[in-house]
């Protein structure tokens, strides 16, 4: 075991009454990118809007001589290169992935880490071998019980020296509902550096905490995994002490497309008065979305949305949702909230843990309506408005 670095490396912590973003949060947030929200309008994600995520540093990996490892508790240990990956029959799917901390930087009091707002998610169509494909032809031993995933990833945290791992109970990996896949592509072209190349794995419905990328071996186990990653990290804790429960599956969250035009700096929004068509994506680990509803006078009433119909060939992708409002002179703050088929809903208060973990508060978007078009009113004019079922507007 790697010897502790303290040194250079803090606990975990919980921001103070007052402290403001740091210096070390926007360097993580330089090298972490969310998706711009107009990017919401694309079914699938182009790779350069997904969102990313990287704990360490992007590994130099070549495709050349890289071989996946399977070994532990099976029949027959496989060490498997690219080629001998692309001869299994391959599979595609779309899946929505998203960061177990997105959302973070909007709780109060804020866990110090990286600072997302809502933008960590994206949803491209990945091509690989389901796993449980690999496993068959491994064997897998009676006496298994998880299946350890490794990257190449290699850093420090919380005082740990530690490759980036994580495991998966064996129901899990060798499922079928999630099928888990050890991918090669993204979008019909090889995984982009950034996103894991050349393999990373794909656990549909599962935050992104479990999709390791850059990934070279498989471990099957007989013992519950303890690592870093799934005994520290990634737990909904409510104070340092707290065991937590582990963060799984991803819960319901809706977010719209930003409608008109925004401020550079605030980036509040601007509409014409009239009709403002508003749509936007919703999805869940849990099940498919059954419900979006809007509300556009700050969450206090809400209308029922226009969901597209189910996709039953992508049922882990994100769903569109549309619904038309008409924009009277005002300033008004737009949210949209999804309910899923097993019955969970976002949230109006903040569900809050020291890791900032599963945060699906609903979003807020600010919208000023003029009172003539192009009249620019600045962000302290204060006009009285309608929502679109005649109440006032009174974000």
């Amino acid at each position: 075991m790697a010897a502790r670095l303290d040194g250079v490396s803090t606990p975990a912590r919980v921001a103070g009454p007052g402290e403001g973003v740091s210096a070390q949060e926007l360097a993580l947030a330089a090298r972490n990118h969310g998706l711009p929200l107009e990017a919401l309008r694309y079914d699938v994600t182009p790779p350069g809007l997904h969102y990313v995520l990287t704990h360490y540093d992007i590994p130099a990996t070549e495709a050349d001589g890289w071989r996946l490892t399977i070994r532990g508790e099976v029949d027959e240990p496989l060490a498997l290169g690219l080629g001998a990956l692309r001869a299994f029959p391959a599979v595609t799917r779309r899946v929505t992935m998203e960061c177990a901390g997105n959302g973070r930087a909007l709780l109060s009091p804020r866990p110090v880490s990286q600072p997302w707002l809502v933008e960590a998610v994206g949803t491209a169509e990945w091509t690989g071998v389901p796993l449980r494909t690999l496993l068959a032809a491994a064997g897998v031993r009676p006496t298994a019980v998880e299946a350890v995933f490794t990257g190449a990833d290699h850093g420090v945290e919380r005082g740990v020296e530690q490759d980036y791992r994580r495991s998966l109970p064996l129901a899990v990996a060798t499922g079928d509902d999630p099928e888990v896949l050890v991918a090669y592509a993204m979008n019909g072209a090889p995984l982009p550096p950034q996103h894991g190349h050349p393999l990373r794995l794909v656990v549909p419905g599962w935050y992104g905490m479990a999709h390791v990328k850059w990934l070279r071996e498989v471990v099957l186990v007989d013992a519950p995994f303890t690592g870093f990653q799934q005994a520290v990290a990634y737990r909904l804790r409510q104070s340092p002490d707290d065991v937590g429960e582990p963060v799984t599956r991803i819960v319901p969250r809706a977010l719209l497309v930003p409608p008109g035009y925004p401020d550079f700096m605030s980036r509040i929004r601007v509409v014409r008065p009239g009709a403002v068509p508003l749509e936007g994506r919703a999805w869940s680990g849990h099940g498919p979305v059954t419900r979006v509803e809007v509300s556009t006078d700050g969450a206090r009433t809400w209308s029922r949305a226009e969901l597209d119909p189910p996709d039953p060939s992508n049922p882990w992708a994100w769903r569109r949702w549309r619904h038309r409002w008409t924009a009277a002179p005002g300033r008004y703050v737009l949210s949209a909230r999804a309910t899923d088929a097993a019955g969970r809903t976002q949230p109006l208060e903040q569900p809050w843990n020291r890791g900032g973990f599963a945060n699906n508060l609903v979003q807020r978007v600010e919208v000023l309506c003029p009172a003539e078009p192009g009249a620019g009113d600045g962000p302290g004019t204060e006009e009285p408005g309608h929502d679109s079922d005649g109440g006032p507007a009174r974000p």
